[in-house]
């Protein structure tokens, strides 16, 4: 890990199969939930090339492949960075209790979204009175889930001994504490509004490629997309920032976090003003 930390006196980079190892042991529980999302890819695929049915313009059984891409992503970025946990931390029994239920949390999510995706239904915002009662136990959920990067947030930096360059550190900290706030922001709004779609056709069809967002009117999935994936790009930032500028200077990690979170507040008000991410051209 001392790569991360961009040390020049460090040893060689591990192989990909030590490195997974190690990532494994760091957190065995996130570890096996991301590898499990990553199976339940195969049967999802598989239904979506076989089952010919659409929901808002798109394959059925695109949203829930999405989500378990998703959350593959999220819980090996998880388990990676639980290196840098203190020593001892996910063996103790409140993280054990914590970590067991955010994954329980997240099969039950995909079980939820591809369950609705069987019965050709919504799973977010369906109106009948028990997919209603679903949505709001999803919501609990999802703010369950997302609320590991908080805990990672401040466990990690209470750790002295991360192996981690100060500018690295700082850019993971950052990343991991501003997921949960931005991510709050834009799903909240989405629940209470009942849609993401503000103006415009409620359709995928003919939306960004690969993401589906609205390009004639305002989708708050955009703004949603980066504030989840926050704790991606700070913490890349800072690899790169360190190299640039020296791995102890964290004032470019403390700009990026101030522009990046104007950002997705930026993306966040034009959804709510109907504007698309990327409208149409022509």
């Amino acid at each position: 890990m001392s790569v991360i930390a961009l040390d020049p006196t460090s040893p060689p980079a591990i192989s990909p199969a030590s490195f997974l190892g190690k990532v494994r042991n760091a957190e065995p529980g996130f570890f096996a939930f991301a590898l499990l999302m990553l199976i339940a890819m195969a049967p999802t695929g598989f239904a979506a090339f076989a089952d010919p049915r659409e929901f808002q313009g798109v394959d059925i059984w695109l949203k829930p492949l999405k989500f378990e891409f998703a959350l593959f992503v999220y819980f090996g970025t998880l388990a990676f960075f639980a290196l840098f946990l203190p020593k001892g931390t996910t063996g103790k029994r409140w993280y054990r209790l914590f970590s067991g239920a955010v994954g329980i949390a997240a099969v039950l999510e995909i079980i939820w979204i591809g369950g609705a995706a069987a019965l050709g239904t919504a799973s977010h915002f369906n109106q009948t009175l028990f997919g209603a009662i679903l949505y709001s136990f999803a919501g609990i959920g999802a703010t369950l889930i997302a609320s590991a990067t908080a805990v990672y947030a401040v466990q990690i930096a209470r750790n002295t001994v991360t192996g981690l360059s100060p500018a690295v550190k700082e850019s993971l900290v950052t990343g991991l504490a501003l997921t949960l706030p931005l991510t709050l922001i834009s799903a909240g709004t989405m629940s209470q509004m009942g849609t993401h779609f503000i103006g415009g056709a409620p359709t995928d069809a003919g939306g960004v490629p690969l993401m589906g967002w609205s390009r004639d009117g305002g989708d708050l999935r955009a703004a949603h997309f980066f504030a989840t994936h926050v704790m991606h790009f700070i913490p890349a930032f800072g690899l790169v920032s360190a190299a640039l500028f020296g791995p102890t200077n964290r004032w470019p990690v403390r700009i990026l976090a101030v522009a990046f979170t104007a950002f997705v507040l930026f993306l966040f008000g034009q959804a709510l003003m109907g504007r698309p991410f990327l409208p149409l051209l022509g």
